[in-house]
């Protein structure tokens, strides 16, 4: 794509419209491995949990090889093969509430084109807007990168994630878990569930942990310290792709004086592979 080209696609829209239900909350509390539901009222979508609604329901015959949507219908056709979900940043005005109508706006906002050490890089900016009856409740700015195809050079090895956090979560992951998140979120893309197309055709040693899943987790992780935290928004950024090989680890420290606490995924190596930061609002008053 060239620049004239990102103009015609930088605006577009697309408004998803649906019941929000409590079946894809039950189903996330099997699939983060609660037995039931008893700490966690299904009145409300608990942070992050936005992401089990409003999935894009293609067609079987519409997918590209990868799994994904062909592009061209709503995200641009980016002639690049490998696509990522880079990082969001989420604000929370007011719950999404279960048995309510709701509805998302997406717009995309920003194509940009770079040069990185892997080589061309295209990121797409899409801004969500979710409403609840007739409040906004959610607004999400999600960034999506997409690489060229790997090649046989040796990944770096990355930097290494904070020591001595305040609470800490290791997770085993395995094609189970990723199968079921995939199921959940109506993500078809095969570095989730296919190893031979992950470690063939994209190059990847293992199969990868879905970014919205590994966010979900360092919320979680936020939350079981404090149930009744008030989430004011939340931010994540991937580094560096987790693999089902081996167990990594969920982190995070206590919140500050302002409010802000730190989370960050780390790799059986101690090599950071996700930051992210929690804004939490004051009780007081």
């Amino acid at each position: 794509m060239n620049e004239s080209s990102h103009r015609d696609w930088i605006g577009r829209s697309e408004t998803v419209e649906e019941l929000v239900t409590a079946t894809p909350l039950k189903a996330m509390l099997a699939t983060l491995g609660r037995q039931t539901a008893e700490n966690l009222p299904l009145e409300k979508v608990p942070p992050l949990w936005h992401w089990l609604y409003f999935l894009e329901l293609a067609s079987w015959h519409k997918l590209a090889a990868d799994g994904h949507q062909q592009r061209g219908v709503f995200l641009p056709p980016i002639d690049l093969p490998r696509r990522m979900w880079a990082g969001s940043e989420v604000q929370f005005y007011s719950p999404l509430l279960v048995n309510t109508e709701s509805r998302r706006v997406s717009t995309i906002s920003n194509i940009e084109e770079k040069q990185g050490r892997s080589g061309n890089l295209a990121f797409v900016t899409v801004k969500h807007e979710i409403h609840c009856e007739d409040r906004l409740a959610i607004t999400e700015t999600q960034t999506i990168v997409y690489r060229e195809a790997a090649s046989n050079a040796r990944p770096a090895g990355g930097q290494a994630a904070p020591v001595d956090p305040d609470f800490t979560h290791t997770i085993s992951p395995d094609p189970l878990l990723l199968f079921r998140y995939s199921a959940l979120t109506f993500n078809a893309h095969r570095i989730h569930y296919d190893r031979p197309y992950a470690t063939e055709t994209e190059g990847y040693p293992g199969l990868v942990v879905h970014g919205p899943l590994l966010a979900t987790m360092l919320m979680d992780l936020l939350l079981s310290q404090d149930p009744q935290a008030n989430i004011e928004s939340f931010e994540f950024r991937a580094v560096k792709p987790v693999f089902d090989l081996a167990p990594f680890h969920v982190c995070g420290n206590k919140p500050n004086e302002d409010g802000l606490c730190e989370l960050w995924i780390a790799d059986a190596d101690n090599t950071l592979c996700m930051r992210a930061t929690a804004k939490l609002k004051s009780n007081e008053g």
